[in-house]
């Protein structure tokens, strides 16, 4: 039995557009100007709880990954190179069908902020010696406040989880915080790879076949374009844990952010001292700017696009994205 962390670093950060692209998501920017991106921070954290590294993502970032990996000295993982996404059921999917039945599967997306590694060793321990026991493990966030941004996943004292909620609108977040049963969904798992195939069989049983044969198909990491269409997109969440039986939560308190949004951003600028100005926040402009009369604006230049958002709306650039997607596509390249 090994434990392999399976690095989820498909995504393209819509909600960070245009800082962040399809050519170079957000995981790959070294968004504080340090020398680590996201992806090879997550790297180099799991590398020394994990046995081995495997990448599942884009067969448009694999080369970024490579070279992530190259700089973080890494040489021990594996990838499987996606023709197209087709969500998270079936990254996991692939990963799982890859291994042997009994290697236990960390999964963690490529972009969050960690911070506090003993916190979070010990949460992974725990979740790694659940695993064994055969349940699938998520991981909660303790909330800080009444976040609309984050799903929720409510559970009971004993951690067995009950539901896993929606993104809220901030009544329902209060009532959350307040009933102090109820966890961020943080998007991390740890599961035996047979474990997990087994609870998608059952209640995704068109996402396991399609994602065998794709697998069976696969050329040196590679997955075939024809067989990966014929895979149902849905995440892991809506596939198997909102059905699943055998869900354990392990609630953490280690510093988390998912770096989803310009108001997740902000929230970590501001904690960490590194917001430039109190009421509005400039970012990949050089320029000086001067705000009058308008607070809670979030700025954001790059060579071919500005946005300019206000901080409660920044959940919305997603939908400037899509549309982008149909109208400007360029811009997102």
């Amino acid at each position: 039995m090994s434990i392999i962390n399976v690095i989820l670093s498909g995504g393209v950060g819509s909600r960070l557009w245009p800082l962040s692209r399809k050519s170079r998501p957000k995981q790959y920017i070294p968004i504080f100007d340090d020398a680590n991106t996201l992806f090879r921070t997550c790297a180099l954290r799991n590398s020394k709880i994990a046995d081995r590294i495997l990448i599942v993502g884009s067969v448009d970032n694999y080369e970024l990954s490579r070279q992530e990996l190259r700089t973080a000295c890494i040489s021990n993982y594996g990838e499987i190179i996606e023709a197209a996404p087709r969500n998270t059921a079936a990254s996991i999917a692939f990963a799982a069908l890859t291994v042997a039945p009994d290697d236990i599967l960390l999964v963690t997306p490529s972009d969050h902020i960690i911070s506090g590694s003993d916190l979070y060793e010990k949460a992974v321990h725990d979740a790694v010696m659940l695993a064994h026991d055969g349940y699938l493990v998520t991981f909660g966030a303790t909330p800080q406040h009444p976040e609309t941004g984050y799903g929720y996943i409510e559970h009971n004292e004993l951690f067995d989880v009950i539901a896993f909620k929606e993104k809220p609108d901030l009544e329902t977040a209060i009532a959350y915080v307040a009933d102090g049963k109820y966890l961020w969904n943080s998007g991390m798992f740890c599961f035996k790879a047979s474990v997990y195939l087994d609870e998608l069989k059952k209640h995704a049983p068109a996402v396991f076949e399609a994602a065998r044969r794709t697998v069976e198909k696969a050329d040196g990491g590679f997955l075939p374009v024809k067989e990966t269409m014929e895979i149902p997109s849905i995440s892991v969440d809506y596939a198997v844990m909102e059905h699943s039986k055998i869900i354990k939560v392990i609630p953490f308190h280690f510093e988390w952010s998912d770096l989803g949004s310009f108001d997740a951003l902000w929230d970590y600028l501001n904690k960490h001292g590194i917001q430039n100005n109190s009421k509005n926040l400039v970012l990949g402009s050089d320029k000086h700017v001067e705000f009058i009369g308008i607070e809670n604006a979030i700025l954001v230049e790059t060579e071919d696009a500005i946005l300019i958002v206000s901080r409660d709306r920044a959940q919305e650039v997603k939908n400037v994205y899509d549309r982008l997607e149909k109208e400007k596509p360029e811009l997102l390249k």
